[in-house]
């Protein structure tokens, strides 16, 4: 039999040809786990208001590997040294950093799996990869976990400046064509070292660094949290609610098989057995948009209205604030909706809801971006930048949403 020739390019709209390095990560890339990928959208719903948006997340992953093998050449070019196996858990890593999203998984993980993080399905996914290729992803899954002792190592994964975020920035960007959110990921991965074991930028790229803080806050505002994109992941959510709600009470609606069973189950960290993981490994943005075509005819009216809301995108109005919701106000609305529908006051929840959305572009909490100062000398982004608007976008900005049926207004 003809072996497969495994050293493979996928030609990217952003960064062009991306380079499989070697029949491992092509093995991987070929899994059905990973390749479920294609069927998860990006960035949800946001294709309701960005026409453009609906990249993947298997384009995200492999956009998220091309940067990382950019940047293990741009700091061996500095000195840094990187054994082959560091090289391929990297690669490994950020490649299958994702792999647990659900379909829509923020509205999945507050509506049918609520008891378990997207980033314990990876682990998960990736522990079930590792016993299929004997082993071969240990390394891998020691960097991911932030269990090997180098912790620059993890910080190209998962810090407040990794190839997560680059990548994310720059093809939702992309893709929806918020021109704001594209970053230059090249300008800086080029201005990369590690001190001390750290991850730092050099001095000179300081401004990228604030580009890519900015960008980032922008996206959030402007694609993320966009109010239009926002209510549809909300009403996706009380859906999903909805629909386990009259699952646990005996009525059995149509739908794909791996969703009646995380509808008809509730699963915990604890019980995610291999079966489990299967059947979550079945799930993709199908079985939900499939569901929502046919629940949209379903004689339950809170069922069958919220879904038509999504299927024909006609929303519940939202309404942005910096001042709390008036409860006085809420529950006058709810009572006129509830006598206008005949249906329980309590059943407007779903109809008519309060919450709040937070947006802060750097974190003081967590891990900092570290500059590398001419003088050698390392120290927090915040304190080296002349710009004062650094540190307002340290600052968390808190706002206050309502949503209303269009016809209370």
């Amino acid at each position: 039999m003809t072996p497969i020739n495994k050293k493979k390019i996928f030609n990217d709209p952003i960064y062009g040809f991306i380079t499989i390095p070697n029949a491992l990560i092509y093995d991987l890339i070929q899994h059905p786990y990973f390749q479920r990928l294609r069927r998860i959208s990006q960035m949800g719903l946001s294709y309701l208001v960005y026409p453009g948006a609906n990249h993947t997340r298997f384009h995200h992953a492999l956009g998220c590997m091309h940067l990382m093998q950019k940047a293990v050449d741009v700091l061996r070019f500095k000195g840094v040294v990187i054994s082959a196996e560091e090289e391929n858990a990297l690669y490994i890593a950020i490649l299958l950093h994702d792999i647990g999203h659900g379909p829509f998984s923020h509205a999945m993980e507050k509506s049918i799996v609520e008891d378990v993080h997207h980033e314990e399905i990876s682990l998960l996914f990736m522990n079930q990869l590792n016993s299929e290729f004997n082993g071969k992803l240990s390394l891998a899954i020691q960097v991911f976990k932030g269990e090997y002792n180098r912790k620059f190592m993890l910080q190209l994964i998962s810090s407040q400046l990794d190839m997560d975020r680059m990548d994310y920035l720059k093809r939702d960007s992309f893709y929806s064509g918020v021109a704001e959110g594209n970053v230059n990921s090249e300008r800086l991965i080029q201005m990369m070292n590690v001190v001390d074991d750290y991850l730092v930028i050099e001095e000179k790229g300081i401004y990228s660094v604030e580009k890519f803080l900015m960008s980032r806050r922008l996206m959030y505002w402007q694609a993320y949290l966009h109010k239009t994109s926002l209510v549809a992941e909300l009403i996706l959510m009380k859906i999903l609610k909805r629909a386990k709600e009259l699952t646990l009470k005996g009525i059995v609606l149509p739908c794909s098989e791996p969703l009646l069973f995380f509808m008809q189950n509730r699963v915990s960290l604890q019980n995610f057995d291999a079966a489990t993981l299967d059947l979550f490994s079945q799930l993709d943005d199908f079985d939900i948009i499939g569901a929502l075509k046919t629940w949209q005819r379903h004689p339950d009216y809170i069922l069958s209205s919220l879904s038509k809301m999504i299927v024909n995108r006609d929303l519940l109005k939202i309404k942005l604030s910096s001042e709390k919701v008036d409860l006085d106000y809420l529950q006058e609305l709810k009572e006129r909706f509830s006598r206008e529908h005949h249906i329980s006051v309590a059943d407007t929840n779903y109809f008519i809801f309060r919450g709040k959305i937070k947006n802060q572009a750097y974190s003081k909490e967590a891990e900092p971006i570290r500059i590398l100062k001419k003088d050698n000398t390392v120290e927090d982004v915040i304190e080296s930048s002349d710009q004062l608007n650094l540190k307002s976008l340290s600052k968390a900005v808190t706002k206050y949403y309502l949503c209303f049926p269009k016809q209370l207004l």
